[in-house]
């Protein structure tokens, strides 16, 4: 039995996997390559400037806000935690993440062993 005629598809061709067919989607050779990450300081520049910019808002007298700047230190930390976890996963050694952020592979472990 052939399938029936669909709208749209030249000569009734069928995409539907019927039951004992064979697959004949081609799967791609090699695993998608990973995104170049250009863009990591230019996105770093921004964030200083915002924090930067927040800083000048407080300091033209909004004390209130100051408490709430200072809870950005500590989510700083730990999206650089976040960050640590990320590149160990992704293969990074200590040493590799020791010297991106200008310290020795033992502190960086040391900080950031138990959450990586």
């Amino acid at each position: 039995m052939t399938p029936p005629e669909r709208p749209g598809r030249p000569g009734g061709q069928h995409t539907a996997r019927s039951h004992g067919s064979k697959n004949t989607v081609n799967r791609r050779l090699t695993p998608k390559a990973a995104r170049p990450v250009a863009e990591n300081d230019e996105y770093a520049a921004f964030a200083r400037r915002i924090l930067r910019a927040y800083a000048r808002r407080i300091a033209t007298g909004d004390i209130d806000a100051l408490e709430a700047m200072t809870d950005l230190s500590g989510e700083i930390d730990t999206t650089t935690g976040q960050a640590v976890t990320g590149l160990r996963r992704f293969g990074y050694s200590w040493a590799d993440i020791g010297a991106g952020l200008g310290i020795t592979r033992q502190a960086a472990q040391q900080r950031w062993g138990q959450s990586a």
